[in-house]
C-alpha cells in the first residue's frame, strides 16, 4: 500500500508493538505528529514538559517492562535536549529508539534554522545512529533500529529523518519482527573451566549487576548461589535481581555498599559476576579489588571481559542461558564455615542510622513497609539513591530504576512517569533530593496532565546532600555551591502544577502522609525536611580499596 514517510513511521512502530510514545512536537517532526493524530486510537503519545523528560520517560517504560521505549523531538534545540536522557541509556544499556526529524534534504549543512547534526552529536551514546534520506529505506531503518536496540548488551538507537522523507510517499509493506537468537560465544572448554574453579573453592562470592534483570535471569540466579552455596552482593543495577530478603543476600557493593558485601568480597577465594561490568564505583582500587580471589566474569559483552579486572575464567553470551546449562553441570555444594562467616559479619554490622529524629533511611523504611516491598522505585541521584538502594528490600528485577552509570541528575520523575505508564499494576514512587528535583521538576505538569498515581518523595536538606557529604569528609567543611537554603517552596510549586502536596517535617508525620498518598488517585509530593549533615554510610574513599570501608562509628 502507498503511505507517506510520517504514516510508515507509525506503521513501524505498531509493527514493533510500541503502544506508547513520549516526545514535543516540533516544526520538522510535524508530519509525524500529524500521523500520530490519526492513529491516537491506536499508539498513546504522551506530552512531556521538555524533551529531556521524555527520554527519561521512554527509559523508564523501558526498564519497567523490558520492551523498547521510544521518545521523539523535532530537530535543533528539540533532538540536542533528548541527548542526556540518550546517553543515560546508554551507560546503564537500557533498549530506546530516539527519532528526532531534521530539516528538508537539501537544508542539509547550511545552518538551517533549528538544524543540529544530532546523529554526529549522539555517535559517541548511541548504539547505532541513522541519518534517513530515502523514504523507500525508511521501514528498513526503523526495523533494524528496534533490532539493535533490543538485541545483544540493549542500548539506544537514534533515528534522523528528513522532513521532505516524512512527507515523500512510496510502497510500504508490513512485516512482522524477526528476532534474533541468541548465539553464546562461549566454548566447552569456556564452561569447564569455570566448572572446575567453583568446585575447587571454599569461599565462592556472587557479584550480580544489571545484565542479570536484562537478561531476566533472576530465577537461575537464585538456583545457582543455592547449588554453590554462596552469599550473593548486587550492584546498584543489579537490585531485585535477587531477592532483597534472602539470608544469602549480604547488601550492595562498592563506594557505599555494605561492609558484610565489600569485607566478604575482599575475604573470598572465588568472585563469580554475573552480568556486571567492574564499573571504579565497584571496584575502588582494582589493583586491590578482591586480590584474594580467581574471578570468573558472565557477561553478554566480550568488551567487558578483561577491561577493568582480569579475569581467570570467562563466559561470554546470554546469562540466563548460561547459567542455564551450569546449573544442570554442577552438583550441590556446601560451604557451611564460609555461610557462618558472612552470617557473622551480617550481625556485626548492619546498616543503622540515628533513629530518633526525622531522616531519609526512615522515610524509606517506612515507604518499604507500606507498600509492603512491591512499588517500583525510581530515584535522582545523591545520597538519597544511595538511601533507597540501602533501605528499600527489593524482591523483583525491574522495580529499581536509578541512573548508575551517568549520573543524571534530574532522571527519576520523567522515568517514574515511563513507569506509571508502562506498568500500572505497580505504584510507582520517585525518591529525589532537593537539588536534584529543581532539574525537572516541571515534570510533575505531565503527572498531573494525565493524573497519574505516581508519589514523588522530595527529601529536602537545602543542600546538595553527597557533595556536600564529600566536602565535609575529604575539603576540610569549604561548602562551595552547595547550600541551596533559598525561598523556594516545593509544596506551592506542586500544587501549582496540579498535583497533591504534603510537608513532612517530624518522624509521626511519615506513616499518614504515605498513607493518603498511596490512596489518592492522581499524583502527590511528599517533601520530608531532614537535616543537612545526614551522611550516607557505609563509605569507601574514591581509590582505596573497597575493604578500607567505614562508617559513623569508625569516625
Amino acid at each position: 500500500m502507498q503511505l507517506n514517510g510520517s504514516e510508515i513511521v507509525v506503521e513501524c512502530l505498531k509493527e514493533q508493538g510500541v503502544d506508547t510514545v513520549f516526545g514535543y512536537p516540533g516544526g520538522t517532526i510535524l508530519n509525524i505528529y500529524d500521523a500520530l493524530y490519526k492513529y491516537s486510537g491506536e499508539i498513546r503519545h504522551v506530552l512531556t514538559s521538555h524533551e529531556q523528560g521524555a527520554a527519561h520517560a521512554a527509559d523508564g517504560y523501558a526498564r519497567a517492562t523490558g520492551k523498547v521505549g521510544v521518545c521523539m523531538a523535532t530537530s535543533g534545540p528539540g533532538a540536542t535536549n533528548l541527548v542526556t536522557g540518550i546517553a543515560t541509556a546508554y551507560m546503564d544499556s537500557v533498549p530506546m529508539v530516539a527519532i528526532t526529524a531534521n530539516v528538508n534534504l537539501p537544508l542539509l549543512g547550511k545552518d538551517t534554522f533549528q538544524e543540529v547534526d544530532i546523529a554526529g552529536v549522539t555517535m559517541p551514546i548511541t548504539k547505532h545512529g541513522f541519518i534517513v534520506k530515502n523514504v523507500e529505506i525508511l521501514a528498513d531503518t526503523i526495523r533494524k533500529a528496534f533490532d539493535i536496540a533490543r538485541s545483544g548488551r540493549p542500548g539506544p538507537v537514534l533515528v534522523d529523518i528528513t522532513k521532505d522523507v516524512t512527507a515523500a510517499v512510496c510502497e510500504y509493506t508490513p512485516m512482522e519482527p524477526q528476532l534474533k537468537p541468541v548465539v553464546n560465544k562461549c566454548t566447552d572448554a569456556d564452561m569447564e573451566q569455570a566448572l572446575a574453579l567453583i568446585q575447587q573453592a571454599k569461599k565462592p562470592f556472587i557479584y550480580l549487576g544489571g545484565g542479570a534483570i536484562i537478561s531476566g535471569a533472576s530465577e537461575e540466579v537464585a538456583q545457582f548461589a543455592e547449588l554453590i552455596d554462596a552469599p550473593v552482593c548486587d550492584t546498584l543495577m543489579g537490585k531485585g535481581a535477587f531477592d532483597g530478603k534472602s539470608p544469602r543476600y549480604t547488601g550492595m557493593i562498592g563506594m557505599h555498599g555494605t561492609k558484610t558485601s565489600n569485607l566478604g568480597v575482599s575475604q573470598c577465594d572465588l568472585l563469580i559476576a554475573l552480568g556486571a561490568r567492574f564499573s571504579d564505583r565497584v571496584l575502588g582500587n582494582p589493583k586491590k579489588f578482591a586480590e584474594n580471589a580467581k574471578i570468573i566474569h558472565i557477561d553478554i559483552d566480550v568488551a567487558e571481559i578483561n577491561k577493568n579486572v582480569r579475569a581467570d575464567a570467562a563466559l561470554v553470551g546470554d546469562l540466563k542461558s548460561i547459567l542455564q546449562t551450569l546449573n544442570t553441570k554442577l552438583t550441590k555444594q556446601e560451604h557451611k564455615e564460609w555461610m557462618a562467616e558472612i552470617a557473622a559479619l551480617r550481625e556485626r554490622y548492619p546498616l543503622k542510622y540515628e533513629n530518633d529524629r526525622l531522616s531519609c533511611p526512615y522515610v524509606i523504611e517506612e515507604l518499604d513497609r507500606l507498600t509492603e516491598g512491591k512499588a517500583i522505585i525510581t530515584t535522582d541521584v545523591g545520597q538519597h539513591q544511595m538511601w533507597a538502594a540501602q533501605y528499600y528490600k527489593y524482591t523483583e528485577p525491574r522495580t529499581f530504576l536509578s541512573s548508575g552509570g551517568l549520573g543524571t541528575m534530574g532522571y527519576g520523575l520523567g522515568a517514574c512517569i515511563g513507569a506509571s505508564l508502562g506498568r500500572p499494576d505497580k505504584k510507582c514512587i520517585n525518591i529525589a533530593g532537593d537539588g536534584c528535583f529543581r532539574m525537572n521538576m516541571n515534570e510533575l505538569a505531565t503527572a498531573s496532565r494525565y493524573n497519574i498515581p505516581l508519589i514523588q518523595v522530595v527529601i529536602n536538606n537545602h543542600v546538595l546532600g553527597m557533595v556536600r557529604q564529600w566536602q565535609t569528609l575529604f575539603y576540610d567543611h569549604r561548602y562551595s555551591q552547595t547550600v541551596l537554603n533559598d525561598k523556594v517552596d516545593f509544596c506551592k510549586v506542586a500544587e501549582g502544577l496540579g498535583c497533591m502536596a504534603i510537608r513532612v517535617t517530624t518522624k509521626e508525620e511519615v506513616e499518614p502522609a504515605i498513607k493518603k498518598a498511596l490512596e489518592a488517585n492522581g499524583p502527590v509530593l511528599i517533601e520530608c525536611m531532614i537535616q543537612e549533615d545526614d551522611k550516607v554510610f557505609p563509605m569507601v574513599p574514591a581509590g582505596k580499596p573497597i575493604s578500607e570501608v567505614f562508617d559513623g562509628d569508625d569516625l
